[in-house]
């Protein structure tokens, strides 16, 4: 689908690896792919590439992308900067695409598109310096968490509000929920019904857990989705809200990747997974 050497060509520099692809449809009907491409500095090196989709048909077997360009992010030749969530969609039929800058500091941003993929402009999440790969998670079209990775030793879940549409944000408190410096999933489901993925236990990517909340601060915890040994590890979630059913995917040990489809309870019930 997208090729390292070719797309170093087509951008002009070396690539050394691709990853993290986040896919978007726009309101043609394309599919957009945010990629991280890694030059000679490594991951904490590397820029987004924003490719959009060439071909006619969208069978998977038939895709193929062009690259738009290098997101403009950073005067340091836009590096260091790394996608890894997915968008949250706009009523516009635009969407706010998460991303963090991880060079020496880390801190999350917020970018913007129309509905034709055009980037509109780019929000700082959090003023903090510790915390990376913000998950978007809607409680309102106007009000939004950013939930975040910490990079700290004994570290929580960290925790951004904005009530504009993802225009200006603020930092909050954050959750009692324990972060081994892991990636985190989040989204909302219905009104007072917020779903996370997450790592629970400090030091160890041993347990995934998958909690739920109605207000974004108070979180139980629903399922353990994988657990095992001190040295095994299920991490870096992602979730996908299909036909009233919810889909994990995590990878398992970095070697494979392994999904789950939790079904959603009767409406009476709340409908919670």
């Amino acid at each position: 689908m997208v090729n390292r050497q070719v797309l170093g060509a087509q951008l002009g520099f070396g690539v050394r690896r691709l990853g993290n692809p986040v896919a978007w449809l726009d309101g043609r009907g394309r599919v957009h792919l945010f990629v991280v491409a890694t030059g000679g500095g490594g991951w904490a090196a590397s820029r987004v590439v924003h490719l959009r989709q060439s071909s006619g048909s969208n069978a998977l077997d038939a895709l193929a992308f062009a690259p738009v360009r290098v997101l403009p992010l950073s005067w340091l030749w836009n590096t260091s900067f790394l996608v890894r969530n997915a968008p949250l969609p706009l009523a516009d039929g635009g969407m706010v695409l998460p991303v963090h800058f991880e060079l020496g500091i880390k801190y999350p941003t917020a970018l913007r598109f129309d509905a034709q993929g055009e980037f509109l402009g780019v929000a700082r999440i959090s003023a903090r310096g510790y915390l990376l790969q913000p998950a978007l998670v809607m409680q309102s079209p106007q009000s939004w968490l950013a939930l975040m990775r910490d990079e700290r030793a004994n570290g929580k879940i960290g925790v951004a509000h904005t009530t504009d549409g993802g225009q200006h944000w603020r930092d909050l408190p954050d959750l009692a929920l324990d972060n081994p410096d892991a990636a985190v999933a989040g989204m909302g489901v219905a009104p007072g019904a917020l779903l996370l993925a997450h790592n629970s236990s400090l030091g160890s990517r041993a347990t995934l857990d998958l909690s739920q909340s109605a207000d974004g601060r108070q979180w139980a915890r629903v399922q353990t989705l994988a657990t095992g040994a001190p040295l095994d590890e299920f991490s870096y979630p992602a979730m996908a809200w299909v036909d009233r059913d919810l889909w994990v995917s995590y990878t398992v040990d970095r070697q494979r990747i392994a999904w789950q489809r939790l079904a959603s309870k009767p409406a009476r019930t709340g409908g919670q997974p």
